[in-house]
């Protein structure tokens, strides 16, 4: 292969392509970054068995400055190569490979030579039908991500709950995260094929939502295709595949409580600021516990049990209402569900002081199924 390109316009392929490709992996050449050349453009490939990110750029695309002069195909060593490329002298870059799978970059007086692999010895990709896939609205999807996936898990030990959780009806896709201490539920509009709705219920893994989020542009046309036990998220110039997590969703729906004895109506960046500020003490402790007090309708949050001191706040309120009520939580979960909120007024609701708590926005969206739901579960102490 043999083929020219700017190298700015390379680079920025590189990143997104290498996020897929792992750190340690037992199968050497994932280790390495497929480049394959055709009369149409070039392909990048980055994989971890798990995920893998191909990109086309095309030689219809002037801004990429691609002048293509042999085919072929090269596997070479990812993190190196990419290194090189980043810190070349100039704009213009050559990359060329021989029969011996060589390949040799060029850039100005710069010329390096690295041992790279057949591109055929690879792992192949699957075919997509294009036929079957699911158009998203792509900024709604990303904030769905966004104020979900920290919810989800990181213990193996129940893989179901590493991921992303998706409900797809005909007119709205649902995303839930759990790792059983605190839930996650963002609703969004969508108008789908019905024709598609066996897709019903997919669980992704966290990383390829996250990578998903860092790569696709809010203004990007987004579709996903699921094929058996695998996802595939389609853009333009840039294909993200992912296996599926194997197993049964837990029913969370079962676990939003519908109904409470005590309701706060805060808003979410001021009590956010509160349990910042009571974090700075609860992080000295190994608890990491702070308490909410609803008396007389005053409410303070406190931490205490501390050897290095303790912290109290009174909470500003827009209303509270129902019974009195002392409850402890993980500050940090705390912290996550609000900040999901983006600083609008919420309520939360309060069944007792050992029931899981619920964060709704106070003001229900215009739309229908465009709700944030934030479930956290309490810690029980002996003052609970």
């Amino acid at each position: 292969m043999k083929f020219t390109i700017n190298r700015q316009k390379f680079t920025d392929v590189l990143n997104n392509v290498s996020r897929a490709i792992p750190g340690k992996t037992t199968i050497p050449i994932l280790t390495g970054i497929k480049i394959e050349v055709n009369p149409d453009g070039v392909t990048l490939i980055g994989s971890d068995a798990d995920i893998s990110i191909e990109s086309f750029l095309s030689n219809q695309d002037e801004s990429l400055q691609l002048n293509i002069k042999e085919q072929g195909s090269i596997v070479v060593g990812a993190r190196l190569f990419n290194d090189i490329i980043r810190k070349l002298p100039t704009n213009e870059i050559l990359l060329e490979s021989d029969s011996n799978y060589l390949l040799t970059i060029t850039s100005g007086p710069a010329v390096f030579t690295l041992n790279g692999q057949d591109g055929a010895a690879y792992p192949h990709l699957p075919e997509i039908d294009f036929e079957n896939t699911v158009s998203l609205p792509t900024l709604a999807f990303k904030e769905m991500i966004n104020h979900t996936i920290f919810s989800a898990s990181n213990q193996e030990s129940r893989p179901i709950l590493t991921g992303l959780n998706l409900s797809i009806h005909p007119d709205y896709i649902s995303g839930v995260a759990t790792d059983s201490h605190r839930l996650s539920r963002r609703e969004i509009p969508v108008e789908l094929n019905t024709d598609l709705l066996d897709l019903t219920n997919v669980t992704i893994p966290k990383k390829t939502v996250t990578e998903l989020v860092r790569i696709v542009e809010d203004d990007q046309k987004l579709q996903m295709l699921v094929n058996e036990q695998q996802v595939i998220f389609i853009l333009e110039n840039l294909t993200i595949y992912s296996r599926l997590l194997e197993g049964n969703y837990p029913d969370t729906d079962r676990l939003i409580p519908s109904n409470h004895q005590t309701q706060l109506v805060v808003n979410a960046n001021d009590f956010l600021a509160a349990i910042e500020r009571a974090s700075l003490m609860s992080h000295q402790s190994k608890n990491n516990i702070v308490q909410l007090s609803i008396k007389d309708q005053a409410v303070e949050l406190s931490v205490s049990g501390n050897e290095r001191g303790r912290a109290s706040e009174d909470i500003q309120l827009k209303a509270v209402s129902g019974q009195d009520l002392l409850i402890s939580f993980n500050p940090d979960y705390m912290r996550d569900a609000l900040k999901s909120f983006n600083g609008i007024d919420i309520k939360i609701d309060f069944q007792t002081a050992v029931r899981p708590m619920l964060l709704s926005a106070l003001d229900g969206s215009d739309l229908a199924h465009n709700e944030l739901l934030q479930l956290l579960t309490p810690i029980r102490t002996h003052q609970s």
